[in-house]
């Protein structure tokens, strides 16, 4: 029945032997781990069509759960193309079912609520509108400004979200907020006031991360809203689940507990939020939650080249938390990924600039970079080369960040020093060491004369501040005469802007890197510019310029995006920009395996965004600093080596036991291998037992299939396989790096 299925729809789609072996299973719950660029959205779509033309399933009862609007809209668009006959079937959002959920449950006790999630440029600005308040962002600002007396800057706010987010998704109880790690301070206590807050008012107040907490909440409690539901939806399709936080796998798992008709469609190798609650383990032990389960590989890429898959495939071995799979592509082999390093990020940005300019292709070019301020001064570049673009996720607060504005008062300072309002924000960050005390007195006594002149006569000062007053008048009065470039030099330097900043780092737990790559960035913009009337209106165009970037999504134009934005995405060509140590991996990813694990996971995905032409961007100068190659594109480097000799024939055990060296001991390379110790494999289906070995089992080889053992003689083994005949292998190597697992009729044999 499934080939006359297929039939129908041959024009739009073939199928390969496991899509098939998906889109046939029926019952009961299915994991199905696609690598990238496998088809993996195609086969949900012919699964979903398999159940309700040939299974006769109801299409009101079934259910795909995604966790972006995007992806959910692009599989119900591409659901109504495949079969315009068949009734619609509902694609969701988690977050939008758990609040169909949510509603059903406050509705039946009665209790009205309000949503207060959800961003608007107005929630950042003074307002008197009490429904405007009523929203999280609001909330929270002042709930810190009531507990330190002082505002709320915009990164620590994006810290305390995150915060929140973590500790819901991961479903972490009040007692131990105080445990999870957070760079604001007392985020627990403002945490439990927030909370206190929304079941103070007349409404209770929800967030999105309520969302699903309620959903839980209503699920578990509420036997009749559960049984419903469960009756309502008899199939589920989950998509990019390596993505799920814990409580969504509660949600989901208390949504199929009778049927267990769950499909769940991942890639462990691509998870890369868990900063924000993503439980990749979940996955890993999906056979203990059910125990019926059937994993199933998709792992032919149809996307990328031969030496992006075979390479990819190859980097991302070194990761241990993982199931074993084989990316694989029979895509024709094109050219070797290409690796640059140039001295310094103009002229990354110079290159890469250049490249587009010849490009007559730009909607199939992507640069992709891990933090948004990678971002700036390549937009500033393209834009002044007239080179369109489109921002996949532009964070349009750096022209209104804090920096900026400093840097920008400054250089009204220069022009007039009578201005107290300006002074007044600018006074700490100066090397003059002025108190509160001091700065409030100059405040009482202004009267529009000079403010320097002013702390000179009237302010009591210690012995060694007037002259710093006097060398910091003269400073500031000489910006006005100089370019914008030298100005912002000695706002930085001979102001002390820069030992400032660091200061507020150390106290506030602001992020040094962030903060100086704004400095840095504002001076690349300032380069070409000849006053400081040129410099603001510069800054001006380019805020206006990514604006409207973020409109051009389908127009001819190069994308530009974070890597985590690119995840869903390919092109033709890719550019990695800014690889290097302290980026990817950053200092953070290097306190832990697991961290580390998720920055080689995030660079993983980056590289499996191109089809043909993939190129990685490393510098020897970073934040004016002396910078080193990132040690993942070190790993690239060293797999790349032995590229020819794995494209002439499939990997022999010598070649594999050389990749494994280059990819565990490089020296300085791969921090997991070589700085942390002790790090234990974890294959979840491969065999961990050498005594399990014996004549006459049939196993599947990680890289050569399967096959059949003719002789195991420690430390050898000898195994026929069906597609390259008889090998000799290692047995230690077998064991140790997971590359054996059973076939499935030897695992229902063996029980």
């Amino acid at each position: 029945m499934l080939h006359a299925f297929l039939q129908q729809y041959k024009d739009l789609v073939q199928l390969n032997e496991v899509q098939q072996q998906a889109v046939e299973h029926f019952q009961g719950p299915l994991l199905l781990l696609a690598s990238p660029g496998s088809g993996k959205t195609t086969t949900i779509i012919m699964r979903i069509g398999y159940l309700v033309s040939y299974h006769k399933v109801q299409a009101h009862q079934i259910i795909a759960v995604s966790f972006s609007k995007a992806s959910a809209r692009d599989m119900s668009l591409r659901y109504e193309r495949f079969f315009p006959e068949l009734p619609k079937v509902k694609f969701s959002t988690i977050h939008s079912l758990a609040f169909e959920i949510v509603i059903q449950g406050l509705r039946k006790q009665g209790i009205s609520y309000e949503v207060i999630d959800g961003y608007d440029k107005k929630l950042d600005e003074e307002v008197e509108d009490q429904e405007v308040r009523l929203h999280k962002n609001i909330i929270l600002r002042q709930l810190y400004e009531k507990l330190f007396h002082e505002k709320l800057k915009d990164e620590l706010l994006d810290e305390l979200l995150s915060y929140i987010s973590y500790v819901k998704n991961k479903m972490i109880p009040s007692e131990q907020w105080n445990l999870v790690p957070c760079k604001v301070k007392q985020a627990d206590e403002l945490l439990r006031m927030y909370e206190q807050f929304k079941q103070s008012q007349d409404k209770l107040l929800l967030d999105f991360d309520d969302m699903l907490v309620y959903a839980e909440k209503t699920l578990r409690e509420d036997l009749a809203i559960r049984n419903m539901y469960k009756r309502r939806y008899r199939f589920m399709l989950t998509d990019e689940s390596q993505d799920t936080s814990l409580i969504q796998h509660h949600i989901i798992a208390l949504l199929v507990e009778d049927h267990q008709n769950l499909c769940v469609v991942a890639d462990d190798d691509q998870s890369i939020y868990s900063w924000r609650g993503a439980e990749p383990s979940y996955l890993l032990s999906f056979k203990e939650h059910y125990h019926s389960a059937v994993i199933m590989y998709m792992e032919q890429n149809y996307r990328s080249s031969q030496e992006i898959v075979t390479v990819a495939n190859q980097f991302i071995r070194k990761n241990h938390n993982r199931y074993a799979k084989h990316m694989f592509t029979n895509n024709s082999a094109r050219e070797l990924i290409h690796i640059h390093d140039f001295p310094s990020v103009q002229e990354e940005i110079n290159y890469i600039a250049g490249a587009l300019q010849q490009s007559d292709q730009l909607q199939e070019v992507a640069v992709l970079y891990r933090n948004h301020y990678s971002s700036i001064m390549l937009v500033n570049e393209l834009d002044r080369r007239g080179i369109p673009f489109y921002m996949k996720d532009g964070d349009d607060r750096f022209f209104s960040h804090w920096v900026v504005e400093d840097i920008l008062n400054f250089m009204r300072l220069s022009y007039t020093d009578r201005r107290m309002d300006i002074f007044e924000k600018l006074a700490m960050k100066m090397n003059v060491y002025l108190s509160k005390q001091q700065i409030l007195q100059c405040k009482q006594l202004h009267e529009q004369e000079s403010i320097f002149e002013l702390l000179l006569a009237k302010v009591k000062l210690n012995d060694y501040q007037p002259e710093l007053i006097i060398r910091a008048q003269q400073t500031v009065q000489s910006l006005r005469d100089v370019n914008p470039v030298e100005a912002i030099r000695l706002i930085r330097n001979d102001l002390g802007y820069d030992k400032a900043i660091i200061g507020l780092c150390e106290r506030l737990g602001f992020r040094k890197e962030y903060l100086m790559s704004i400095l840095n960035s504002l001076e690349g913009i300032a380069e070409g510019q000849h006053t400081l009337e040129q410099f603001a209106n510069r800054l001006k165009e380019l805020e206006q310029a990514q604006k409207q970037a973020k409109n051009k999504k389908r127009e001819a134009v190069v994308t530009l995006s974070t890597l985590h934005s690119a995840k869903g995405l390919e092109f033709n060509v890719v550019y990695m920009m800014d690889l290097v140590q302290q980026v990817i991996p950053s200092r953070t990813d290097q306190d832990s395996v697991e961290l580390m694990e998720e920055a080689a996971r995030l660079f993983y995905v980056g590289m499996t965004r191109a089809r043909h032409s993939l190129h990685l961007i490393t510098l020897q100068k970073w934040q004016n600093e002396r910078a080193k190659t990132s040690e993942f594109v070190q790993a690239v480097k060293g797999i790349q080596n032995l590229l020819p000799m794995m494209l002439e024939q499939t990997i022999s055990s010598q070649i594999q036991q050389k990749l494994d060296h280059i990819v565990n001991h490089q020296s300085s390379t791969i921090t997991q291998f070589s700085t942390v110790k002790n790090v234990k494999a974890i294959n979840v289906n491969a065999i961990k037992d050498a005594n399990m070995l014996e004549a006459g089992l049939v196993i599947i080889h990680e890289q050569f299939g399967e096959g059949t053992i003719e002789e195991v003689q420690p430390p050898k083994i000898k195994i026929n396989f069906v597609k390259h005949g008889l090998k000799t292998l290692q047995v230690e190597m077998c064991i140790t790096q997971g590359l054996l697992e059973l076939q499935q009729e030897q695992k229902i044999l063996n029980g």
